[in-house]
């Protein structure tokens, strides 16, 4: 079978649990292909690259967070050419409009001189949508984010226009240059699924990139698998079980970040508001995804520990005496985790 064949996954077998593990096994030979693809382009960024394709397999969008130079575009670029994906980049900047996202309706004349008004699409309705230094955007811009990355739609002058399927925002920020800067309300934080903090490569994967990408030739992405397929993928990730036991490993570790319940003397000290429901929700889905990318049938409490810092970091926040003391938001997501594991 080709890398570029948009054949859905099928299982030959009988029964339904066989059609099911056969799904699960062709899926993730696909997903193998994918990192190995992404891998040629980008390096010394695994984590970064598996978080990715987490965010893309779960249905959900992403936050990545790094200093200039860590190929946080490039990635977005060379996951929506593997994935087979349309992909669209903004660039935010403080005078950027919500209807240069959204777009607009314009006044037309026909024939016979009547008018009517004509939508005309922004660069919104794309599969996957790259939002460059998002806190960059005024907070009027970034609301028109909310809806669409939310509900899969946007309105305008009244009328809904649905987006297309998948859909998906991948947002980039600077951690260190915060002048005109507007911070994202935990709202809009709460729409990402993961918080991604993309850091540098280690020195022979830097060597690497050296050699690769200064040549005569530069590496090409290339496509791995459809937008049906990857949408295939999201139903199938729903229908993997999940044991009683990680399900409540998922409920300690969400609601042991709540200051106003928790028994960790961490949080109550440090932390000013906690992870709501839709923490749980993320958590769920991210580690059905994880096990999916391994090959695994179900999910485990390992799984639930290693995403527990993506899906929480930007979930949760220190209360001013925290930050006054050095606290890091690490450090309470390690007193939190440390009763699972």
């Amino acid at each position: 079978m080709s890398v570029t064949d948009p054949t859905p996954f099928s299982g030959s077998a009988g029964t339904a649990d066989d059609k099911l593990v056969a799904e699960i096994e062709t899926l993730a030979e696909r997903l193998r292909l994918v990192r190995e693809r992404v891998g040629r382009v980008i390096f010394g960024q695994e984590h970064v690259v598996d978080q990715a394709v987490i965010t893309l397999l779960g249905g959900g969008h992403c936050l990545l967070i790094g200093v200039p130079g860590l190929a946080k575009t490039k990635l977005v670029e060379t996951l929506g050419t593997v994935f087979g994906l349309g992909e669209k980049r903004i660039q935010c900047t403080p005078d950027l409009m919500p209807a240069d996202i959204l777009g607009s309706e314009v006044l037309e004349e026909g024939e016979g001189g009547k008018r009517a008004f004509r939508f005309i699409q922004g660069p919104i309705f794309a599969q996957l949508l790259m939002a460059d230094e998002i806190n960059r955007a005024s907070p009027r811009t970034q609301s028109a984010l909310l809806q669409a990355m939310q509900e899969r739609r946007v309105s305008v002058a009244g009328q809904y226009h649905e987006l297309p399927a998948p859909f998906h925002v991948l947002a980039t920020q600077n951690p260190i240059e915060q002048e005109g800067t507007y911070p994202l309300p935990e709202a809009q934080l709460d729409r990402f699924l993961l918080q991604i903090d993309v850091g540098y490569p280690g020195r022979d994967a830097e060597r690497q990139m050296l050699i690769a990408t200064t040549g005569a030739e530069e590496e090409r992405p290339v496509q791995v698998m459809s937008a049906a397929d990857l949408l295939h993928g999201q139903r199938l990730l729903r229908r993997i079980p999940v044991g009683d036991s990680v399900i409540d490993a998922i409920l300690t570790l969400v609601r042991n970040g709540r200051p106003e319940e928790s028994p960790i003397a961490a949080v109550r000290e440090h932390v000013a508001w906690g992870p709501g429901p839709r923490a749980s929700q993320a958590l769920m889905l991210a580690i059905r995804a994880r096990a999916l990318m391994d090959g695994r049938f179900a999910p485990s409490i390992d799984d639930v520990l290693a995403m527990a810092k993506p899906v929480l970091r930007h979930r949760m926040a220190l209360n001013f005496a925290a930050r006054a003391e050095g606290v890091t938001l690490d450090a309470v997501l390690d007193s939190i985790a440390a009763p699972l594991g």
